[in-house]
């Protein structure tokens, strides 16, 4: 019964829904939550999933595979080139670096120098999915420590590429290796020569792109024309399964070819609808590869060498450190932002079970070498998130900049006291507005290059967490009047508001929000003063439409305030509705209906009641005419 499929897929979703809901109850990460879910659902504790371990994490890689092909469709060919010196600067500093110290190591240690370059080569790789997943988590993708992450992963992720290209070089086999690993493969590549082997994977990739090109897109179309949500949906999955079964059919990391094949996807017209098919799906796999990692970790193999294997993991965790930390100061990272790419890629990833298992299968490493790598690797990878908590908890909070530089302010600055979070293109916006009116505000923001930039041009402002009540008595909240919260991150401002709400109600909050959902949450903890952050953007559009149609701009004006008041009172009824959709549709319908109804009377009478009150534009217009008579 426990080989049962449907009795695994029970126990992996079972204990990831307890797991993670307590992980992120007591204020962890949710990538501990499945790690741990994995320990002891594993063979080594409750034993609920038997030795299979290395069976699940192959199948539970879909995750990655899932997660590259969508960052690759976030990357577009010209922004990629727009970053390349990052790209190739931090990462070729990262992996040579960390490739060099590594070799030294495991030579010292005794290894073999092919062994040795081998194991350099998977230690220089960096967990994408871990790393990823946390730092979108945390909403610091913006920042200079997720822009530097990102660039050093995606190097990793291609020059993975060269490296499969690469080993085969190393291997003594002709091709024909021994029958013992080589029985069950189905690699295409297994029985070539070596020099055609790395031909091999060449021409794959290439094939990737000269596809993705030329037959994915005008099947997505044809596709489309039949206006059926399941078959995107299906060709999605077929995409990302198909480029995944052509690289491990050569050879290669099925995952790695899922990434090309995004970027080349990511001009496409179908990129948002691929992101929103897969993006559910992602979330979930990644959830599965982290419990695999967990259940993999073999504490039988740990029992049996434990001050080899603490001892190595310890070295290679401080070695990479080392090289990271090293980088980051090359490219000027402030300590914090050098602190968080250090402790974030310090572990070893999951292409070095790719790497390893390839090497394996050409007799560089024997059993015991692999055995011991692999749980090095999984340790390695449990510990990243657990050394993150660490760094927040203890290093950060000591660090940074957190005094504001004095200056003069205007008067009308010291009587009207606001403090704006975050300062990126939303909030930068309100605070030069304000500035230019002599207003002045008291900026936080969690980016400590932007703030020193910010302060060179002449802003007061505060580096930290905004969540953190310490920071925002420092920032004067206890004298602010008004205080704006400019990001996207709803967790952000429900926090603030309940610090808010709880020991200074007299400040008066004002929020951003994304959408209307967002909206009734915050509306639901008695929050007031709601932007939702394109809902007059959208109205402007409409505006100029109808305006090019030859509707008068003075009654358009008019219009879109009416419409504004009409939706914010309607939002107000609503946001006590959505947790029951059937009810949430009928009444948004009825509301739908009534704000049409007002509108459109509203129109019949402004035009009768104020058609004396021409706009320029129509003025304009009217000259033009009687000029040409």
């Amino acid at each position: 019964m426990t080989g049962s499929i449907l009795f695994q897929a029970i126990v992996f979703l079972t204990g990831a829904i307890i797991c993670v809901s307590l992980a992120k109850k007591v204020g962890l990460s949710s990538v501990i939550g499945y790690l741990l879910a994995g320990v002891l659902i594993g063979p080594y504790v409750f034993g609920f999933i038997g030795n299979e371990g290395e069976d699940i994490l192959h199948f539970a890689e879909f995750g990655v595979v899932v997660m590259l092909f969508l960052i690759g469709l976030e990357i577009e060919p010209k922004n990629f080139w727009n970053m390349r010196k990052t790209i190739l600067g931090m990462g070729g500093i990262q992996v040579g670096g960390t490739m060099l110290l590594s070799y030294i190591l495991f030579t010292l240690l005794g290894f073999e120098w092919k062994v040795a370059l081998v194991i350099s080569m998977a230690v220089a790789l960096s967990s994408t999915a871990i790393a990823m997943q946390t730092i979108k988590e945390k909403g610091l993708m913006d920042t200079t420590f997720g822009t530097s992450s990102f660039s050093i992963l995606l190097f990793q992720d291609i020059i993975v590429i060269f490296m499969l290209g690469f080993i085969p070089l190393l291997s003594n086999s002709d091709g024909n290796a021994s029958a013992e690993n080589h029985s069950t493969s189905s690699n295409l590549i297994d029985n070539l020569p070596i020099g055609l082997q790395t031909l091999a994977i060449i021409l794959s990739v290439v094939l990737i792109i000269v596809a993705g090109r030329y037959l994915i897109v005008p099947i997505l179309r044809k596709i489309a024309k039949t206006d059926v949500r399941e078959l995107l949906i299906a060709s999605a999955f077929l995409i990302v399964f198909g480029i995944s079964f052509l690289m491990e059919y050569v050879g290669l990391s099925p995952a790695l070819g899922a990434f090309l094949g995004g970027v080349v996807l990511s001009n496409s017209e179908f990129k948002h609808e691929l992101e929103s098919t897969l993006e559910p799906f992602k979330n979930l796999l990644l959830g599965l590869f982290f419990m695999a990692v967990g259940a993999s970790i073999n504490f039988v193999v740990i029992a049996n060498s434990p001050l080899t294997i603490g001892g190595i993991l310890v070295a290679v965790i401080l070695l990479k450190a080392i090289v990271l930390y090293i980088t980051g100061r090359i490219f000027k990272l402030k300590l914090d932002q050098n602190i968080l790419l250090t402790c974030s890629l310090a572990q070893i990833g999951e292409f070095a079970f790719v790497l390893l298992s390839f090497a394996f299968g050409l007799n560089l490493l024997n059993q015991d070498q692999m055995d011991m790598l692999l749980v090095i690797t999984a340790l390695s990878m449990s510990l990243t998130p657990i050394i993150g908590i660490l760094n927040e908890r203890f290093i950060l909070p000591k660090i940074g900049t957190k005094q504001s530089v004095k200056r003069p302010m205007d008067h009308i600055a010291k009587s009207q006291k606001i403090i704006l979070v975050g300062f990126g293109h939303f909030g930068s916006t309100i605070g030069r507005f304000l500035r230019s009116h002599g207003v002045e505000a008291t900026i936080l923001d969690h980016d400590s290059n932007r703030v020193d930039f910010l302060r060179k041009m002449g802003f007061e402002v505060y580096y930290g967490d905004a969540t953190r009540l310490d920071l925002l008595e420092s920032a004067g909240i206890a004298e602010a009047k008004i205080l704006i919260c400019a990001t996207n991150k709803i967790a952000v401002s429900k926090a603030i508001g309940k610090i808010i709400k709880d020991k200074y109600p007299h400040v008066e909050f004002m929020i951003r929000t994304k959408n209307r959902y967002d909206a009734y949450e915050l509306l639901n903890l008695g929050n007031e003063n709601i932007y939702r952050e394109s809902l007059e953007t959208s109205l402007t559009l409409a505006k100029d439409v109808l305006s090019k149609m030859g509707f008068r701009k003075y009654t358009l004006n008019r219009q879109v305030q009416n419409f504004i008041k009409y939706d914010e009172d309607s939002l107000r009824r609503l946001s006590s509705e959505p947790k029951d959709e059937k009810n949430y549709i009928f009444k948004a319908k009825i509301e739908l209906e009534q704000q049409e109804k007002f509108l459109n009377e509203d129109f019949k009478r402004g035009v009768v009641e104020y058609d004396s009150h021409w706009d320029s534009e129509h003025i304009r217009k009217v000259l033009d005419k009687t000029k040409d008579q």
